[in-house]
């Protein structure tokens, strides 16, 4: 389906598909008289929970992200993202606001497999790019996010020479509030967005000024290093700190590391132990091999104490609907082992 948002009206699209119609659906939500939609959360930091949010600010958060990215009217964007969560109402609005055309695809992890023209913008997860990475070429600026994006990933990315950014947001930052450039060259810091600032707490964590989308400072609990009031560099999540024997251990900068050699996922965790308080382990994701053993053997890390005591093999790991490693249920399911 396609949507030319300079001309159609809802009562001239005919859905074929159930995503389809809940583009539909989200658009007669859009264009009613009230003045908030519902989205849901990912649940990716606690139970996922449904919020409601103003449109005015949908739309501001959009014009933001189009200028920055150069945006115009008549460019071809391609939905293919679930549109109950904020990612996928976000690329609608996008489209609404600069008067674009809007190519609608059902989400999968291949949704340019049967795409024959050229994209112009484009929403993807690392997943979605990482098994689109053959027809990538033809989208001309791709922003992904809704999960950290691979090293090895960004490795193969900085070879294109479209523009690519990872985005760093939640839902309620209504979307992303900053970009990083992983082509055509690669930066360390995520860039601020107008009308936005952030700084740190006590604790090291982010805290965004956004008056478009809040009175108050939105607090978060990931942890960074703050180059200015509108750059930042992503070190992981205050939540998914582990003390081990009282030094603090930030699995993701470990991931990051292990993401260089290992192209299957991997998870540092931290494990109830008597001696130590948590002690730190290593998930992989598939079946256990010489080859990743030898992979993981001769990782480099900086700390002794960054070295895992153990290792997991697990068939799959756990997920949230939306793809991000569940790290609870993870938890739940090595202790079981």
């Amino acid at each position: 389906m396609l949507i030319d948002f300079s001309q159609s009206s809802i009562e001239s699209l005919v859905p074929k598909t159930d995503f389809q119609r809940s583009v539909i659906t989200f658009l007669e939500e859009w264009y009613s008289p009230f003045a908030t939609v519902k989205v849901q959360t990912s649940g990716s930091t606690g139970m996922p929970k449904t919020l409601c949010v103003e449109k005015e600010k949908m739309k501001h958060s959009a014009k933001v992200t189009c200028d920055f990215l150069g945006l115009q009217e008549d460019d071809l964007a391609l939905l293919c993202l679930p549109v109950e969560y904020i990612s996928g109402k976000m690329m609608i609005v996008r489209a609404i606001m600069r008067k674009m055309k809007l190519c609608v695809v059902s989400p999968s992890l291949t949704p340019l497999e049967n795409l024959q023209q050229k994209i112009d913008f484009c929403a993807m997860t690392p997943l979605q790019a990482e098994k689109s990475f053959s027809k990538i070429h033809d989208i001309k600026k791709l922003i992904i996010g809704g999960a950290q994006v691979s090293e090895g990933l960004k490795k193969k990315i900085s070879s294109l020479s479209i523009r690519v950014y990872e985005t760093y947001g939640m839902t309620e930052t209504l979307s992303h509030i900053a970009l990083k450039l992983l082509a055509p060259k690669t930066e360390d810091y995520f860039c601020v967005l107008d009308d936005i600032t952030v700084s740190q707490d006590k604790r090291g964590c982010l805290e965004i000024c956004a008056p478009h989308l809040h009175h108050e400072i939105i607090q978060t609990h990931d942890r960074v290093e703050l180059r200015d009031e509108k750059s930042f560099r992503f070190l992981g999540r205050e939540d998914n700190v582990i003390n081990s024997g009282g030094i603090k251990i930030f699995p993701e900068e470990l991931e990051a590391i292990a993401k260089k050699e290992i192209t299957e996922e991997v998870v540092f965790l931290g494990l109830k132990d008597k001696f130590l308080g948590e002690k730190l382990v290593l998930v992989v994701e598939g079946q256990k091999t010489r080859d990743v053993c030898d992979k993981i053997g001769a990782l480099s890390f900086s700390k002794k104490y960054h070295v895992p005591k153990e290792i997991f093999f697990l068939k799959k790991i756990p997920r949230t609907p939306n793809g991000k490693i569940d790290r609870k249920e993870l938890r739940s399911v090595v202790e079981e082992k």
